[in-house]
């Protein structure tokens, strides 16, 4: 559900970070925020509350590449990961391009990443899309800890449609850009076949 601002030749996409309560999203957004030339972005806007660190968005505009000379701007939000917040995520799943799930690798959180991800499926189907359907990655975040689930294992249970998927450590950065590219490039594909 891209948005066309033919004033400014721009089309505006929006690519949600959806994950089970402290998997990492907010640590993303702060990643590819922090590294991105500050010409190209806008502002970051976070609300924190006592239960969770990001209860909105986070916004990020990102400019990448033109299609049939309007430039491209991407917007990225994270949801809160809570469940009680859910009317909150539904809100910020309304008009998205793309999603990117990230699972905690935590052997602990497999239940709430399980949890997230259905959630994640039954919000946009409530709203009328079909996950198999959106541009869609995966991230396996947190790889670095101790405690983390087999890879081949959290494919098996997360990643069942084989969408692409990324190992990934956000607060140090590894996979985090890859994880954004990849999501983009699929959004843009997207959008080059409805033009």
């Amino acid at each position: 559900m891209s948005f066309i601002n033919y004033s400014s030749r721009e089309i505006n996409c929006k690519i949600v970070y959806y994950g089970p309560g402290l998997c990492g999203k907010t640590t993303n957004l702060q990643y590819v925020y922090n590294r991105t030339n500050p010409d190209a972005k806008g502002k970051m806007i976070s609300l924190a509350t006592e239960t969770e660190r990001t209860l909105f968005f986070d916004f990020l505009p990102l400019s990448l590449g033109e299609i049939r000379g309007f430039k491209t701007r991407f917007h990225l939000y994270t949801v809160p990961g809570q469940v009680f917040y859910d009317a909150s995520r539904k809100l910020i799943l309304k008009g998205v391009d793309g999603v990117v799930f990230v699972a905690d690798s935590q052997i602990s959180r497999m239940e709430a990443n399980i949890e997230s991800l259905e959630n994640l499926r039954d919000n946009l189907q409530e709203q009328g899309y079909d996950l198999d359907k959106l541009p869609y990655v995966v991230q396996y975040n947190k790889r670095d800890l101790p405690t983390v689930a087999d890879l081949t294992e959290m494919r098996e249970v997360l990643n069942t449609t084989h969408v692409p998927d990324f190992e990934a450590v956000a607060t140090n950065g590894t996979g985090v850009f890859d994880t954004l590219k990849a999501v983009a490039k699929l959004v843009l594909t997207e959008l080059k076949k409805g033009s």
